[in-house]
């Protein structure tokens, strides 16, 4: 089994770190690079850096900002929100980052997935996948647009298929439980986790020590995103990992 990583995730808005709850209400958090550096000294293993404006905006991610980080850390992170074409993959990556999420641009384009795995190897290509259980309950339909667009795609439909296009990786956030805090979807991330051969990050709703564990044991989580937790030093990233070090799970310390 490989290592579980802890990965903060900095949404990125008018250029500074800001979190809200299920993608609104945003509170300011800081500045990105700082913020960035500070997660590398404390001991997270990846980075996400989301632009949560640059789709709808229509406008291209903010890359001087990812060059700034890309100098100050040493760590591997991942670059979403506004990637729409190949060019945008090479920008990314050209700047240092070390992966590439996408989300609506994919569920347009889904080729661009195997385009995207041909030239830069699939470990580079992150499906970003925004989810959302039905009013039925009978499952988890797939948002776009920073969540404000229902697609009305099946979410483990859509996994397996970009999976099988070339996505390396899966961060999958549910926005029933973005920022509330009550704990990961243990049920839509074991799903998922079942029906693809790609590590799955799991993405929305840590709230205490517990939700770790339970997204790794019962979700089959391979890494653990969060944000408002360790931006407002709720708990800090060593005080996770020795938690799950401590109930068996294997992590880096």
């Amino acid at each position: 089994m490989t290592k579980i990583r802890i990965i903060p995730c900095l949404d990125i808005h008018d250029g500074r770190v800001v979190k809200g709850v299920k993608f609104v209400d945003l509170k300011d958090a800081g500045d990105p690079v700082e913020i960035a550096k500070a997660y590398a000294k404390s001991g997270a293993d990846e980075l996400v850096f989301l632009d949560i404006s640059a789709t709808t905006d229509k406008r291209d991610i903010n890359m001087d900002i990812m060059s700034k980080i890309a100098k100050a850390v040493s760590i591997p992170f991942a670059v979403a929100g506004g990637i729409r074409t190949l060019d945008d993959f090479r920008r990314v990556l050209a700047v240092g980052a070390s992966k590439v999420g996408i989300n609506s641009a994919a569920i347009a384009n889904p080729s661009i997935l195997r385009e995207a795995a041909n030239e830069f190897g699939n470990s580079r290509v992150v499906l970003a996948l925004d989810a959302k259980k039905r009013t039925d309950g009978s499952g988890w339909n797939v948002l776009k647009h920073g969540g404000k667009v229902d697609t009305g795609i099946d979410a483990v439909e859509w996994a397996t298929r970009a999976t099988r296009l070339g996505a390396g990786e899966i961060i999958l956030t549910s926005l029933d439980r973005d920022g509330t805090k009550g704990g990961y979807d243990l049920e839509l991330n074991k799903i998922i986790s079942e029906n693809v051969s790609v590590p799955v990050i799991a993405s929305g709703g840590a709230g205490k020590l517990e939700h770790f564990y339970d997204a790794v044991t019962i979700g089959k989580a391979d890494g653990l995103l969060a944000a408002s937790l360790f931006h407002f030093k709720e708990l800090e990233i060593m005080e996770v990992k020795r938690y799950l070090k401590e109930r068996g799970i294997d992590v880096r310390l």
